[in-house]
């Protein structure tokens, strides 16, 4: 099986960005990200704004059962029954995962469902820590990057037209933060692989990254 992995910083477009790879290089496309804001969002379900510690999450990550499933293109994310996957880019998911996903338990958890579905199917997974410690030994490696103020400027113009829309200056903070979380973390730090591929897409449009990316995947191919 030949696998891509595509890891990267917060608001790089990395969804998208295997969206359309995968749809042009005919792969089965894997978000890890949704899974872990799946987990993320079954833990807000059971104990709401509670901080997460290691007795939490052991016992918790004990209890779950983590249904990965295509409809189409689709991929739906089921825990303990419950269809997450329209919920997944939910506000308050996306401030609260980075605060669940560290822990060991629930890496190794999702770890294993990744690493099943690479085995199985000619793949693109995108996430965190996916060329490094998920599947290191894929045959492409690309690492998604762009500057702080480019990253908040797209997700502020996302955002803008919306009601409680937060400032330029707020979404940047708020980037910085999850940066500083994602590079530090004990599990999972958020870093390229050794021979990974660094793309900087602070100045190209979302067209322009997917060429670039195709080129080096069909390179990486033999094609």
């Amino acid at each position: 099986m030949f696998a891509v992995t595509i890891d990267g910083k917060a608001g790089c477009g990395k969804s998208t960005l295997a969206n359309e790879l995968a749809k042009e290089l005919n792969l089965k496309k894997f978000n890890t990200g949704a899974v872990y804001r799946g987990i993320t969002c079954e833990y807000k379900k059971n104990f709401g704004d509670i901080e997460p510690t290691i007795n939490i999450i052991e016992n918790f990550v004990k209890n779950l059962n983590i249904e990965v499933v295509f409809e189409g293109e689709t991929q739906k994310v089921i825990v303990n029954g419950n269809d997450y996957t329209y919920f997944l880019r939910d506000e308050e998911i996306s401030n609260f995962v980075a605060k669940v996903s560290p822990f060991n338990d629930v890496r190794i958890k999702v770890r294993d469902i990744q690493r099943e579905f690479a085995k199985n199917n000619d793949c693109i997974m995108e996430g965190r820590d996916i060329g490094t410690v998920v599947l290191p030994d894929a045959k492409c490696k690309l690492f998604i990057t762009a500057s702080p103020e480019v990253r908040a400027q797209r997700r502020y113009d996302q955002l803008k037209d919306t009601p409680d829309c937060p400032t330029y200056e707020e979404i940047l903070e708020e980037i910085n933060d999850r940066d500083n979380q994602d590079i530090n973390r004990e599990h999972g730090a958020l870093l390229p692989a050794e021979d990974g591929i660094i793309v900087d897409n602070s100045n190209e449009t979302l067209e322009q990254t997917v060429e670039r990316c195709k080129k080096i995947i069909l390179e990486k191919m033999g094609k």
